[in-house]
């Protein structure tokens, strides 16, 4: 079953199937987004500056060409399961880390199987709302990812990774969010 929480950039879709993901225990989370720039952006306008800088310091996030990548570790989901490569963050009960903290991508997400799921030998009710919200989702992070990518690439030094950088991608993440609130609305927060 779907359940879709309302809150504009800040959407999350949740599935029951998830908790008996059929690709195994550790899910899509074998295979994590990156933080692209825009990640990086609502997480700073979320609070989490110091969270990315210690990440960062911890090697837990690592700087790439288009954001910061998340480190896989090889960890056994039971005793005697084989090792398997999977997100730094992903513990026995799923992500570790609260959804204001994780890559948009990883709250708004929902694998096919999930969105098939049926409910009581009919389709979930809560499908196509979620899928359309899926979609609004990822056109508008790829759009202002777009335009952020276009901003650190004129940074003649390229991105430096300290307060200051962060702060400027959670203010530019900020202005992107104000400017689309009517694009929004559709998922925007009931009342």
């Amino acid at each position: 079953m779907i359940r879709l929480e309302l809150s504009g950039e800040h959407t999350r879709l949740h599935s029951t199937l998830c908790a008996q993901c059929p690709q195994g225990p550790a899910g899509c989370c074998v295979s994590p987004p990156e933080l692209d720039w825009t990640d990086i952006g609502r997480i700073v306008s979320l609070g989490g500056r110091g969270w990315l800088l210690e990440q960062i310091a911890a090697g837990n996030l690592l700087p790439v060409s288009r954001g910061l990548e998340l480190r896989r570790v090889r960890k056994r989901e039971e005793r005697t399961a084989p090792r398997r490569s999977k997100c730094v963050y992903h513990g026995p009960r799923g992500c570790t880390v609260p959804a204001e903290r994780r890559a948009a991508t990883c709250n708004y997400f929902l694998c096919e199987d999930a969105f098939a799921e049926r409910v009581d030998g009919r389709a979930d009710p809560a499908s196509a709302a979620s899928r359309q919200a899926h979609a609004l989702l990822r056109e508008v992070y790829g759009r202002w990812d777009g335009e952020l990518a276009a901003a650190v690439a004129d940074l003649p030094e390229g991105p430096p990774w300290d307060a200051p950088f962060l702060e400027w991608l959670g203010a530019a993440f900020e202005r992107l969010s104000s400017a689309a609130r009517g694009e929004l609305a559709p998922i925007a927060p009931p009342g």
